[in-house]
């Protein structure tokens, strides 16, 4: 590959970079509200790029579950739609509270360090600021994330983890959403909870925790405020 070859390959994938990182924003931030269609054309006019950069990120954002790809080969926003969310969640139960557990049983006393670090992190962090809108700050989801991963961290299994990784990033649009469906839920008793279990080795009671606090965040987004309690998987 020539020179000026690898400089136009190096500039495109820079733009689509770019483009990825300010779809992401703009759908996790509410510029485009649930259902809203995300034009190519009208993306590329927009931040003055070429249809192939858009593309590429369009395709990148689909895969973090932030966007659909429609059938006549457009894209999306992901509607509410229970189905979706219900899958992602059931997933969820079924696979983190093993991973709670495996934590429990393997974890050291550095893991307990670091939970507790996590916790106190989130605690501290507001989650709303008037110069990000309605929707959780960046600051504070990305100290929820840290802190749920970390709770799984000491199982000590990396395959397992990255399972844990591409199911929070599917699911972080619908988390952004249920706060707005659920105003009067006390989130931050339900992370005080799941540290508290984790840290005194109570494997049933914080897999509990952690099965009803999924669970929850999946019922808030098809407007049942008063769910079944969830019985681990």
């Amino acid at each position: 590959m020539t020179g000026t070859a690898q400089t136009s390959t190096s500039g495109k994938q820079m733009l689509t970079e770019q483009i990825y990182a300010h779809l992401r924003d703009a759908i996790m931030h509410g510029d485009y509200a649930p259902g809203d269609a995300l034009k190519p054309q009208d993306l590329a006019k927009d931040q003055g790029v070429s249809l192939a950069v858009v593309r590429e990120a369009l395709v990148r954002v689909v895969g973090e579950g932030l966007a659909d790809r429609l059938p006549n080969r457009g894209f999306a926003v992901p509607a509410f739609s229970d189905r979706r969310w219900q899958e992602v969640a059931e997933a969820r139960r079924t696979i983190e509270p093993v991973l709670l557990r495996m934590s429990i049983e393997r974890g050291d006393v550095e893991w307990e360090a670091r939970v507790r670090a996590a916790h106190h992190r989130l605690a501290r962090t507001p989650a709303f600021a008037p110069e990000e809108g309605e929707y959780y700050t960046d600051a504070w989801s990305e100290a929820h994330r840290v802190f749920h991963r970390t709770l799984l961290e000491g199982c000590g299994n990396p395959v397992l983890l990255e399972t844990f990784d591409r199911m929070w990033t599917a699911s972080e649009l619908a988390r952004r959403w249920s706060t707005h469906r659920n105003p009067d839920r006390d989130g931050a008793e339900e992370h005080r909870r799941l540290e508290e279990t984790a840290l005194a080795r109570d494997a049933d009671a914080a897999a509990e925790a952690l099965t009803r606090h999924l669970t929850l965040t999946a019922a808030v987004l098809t407007g049942d405020t008063h769910p079944e309690p969830a019985k681990e998987s």
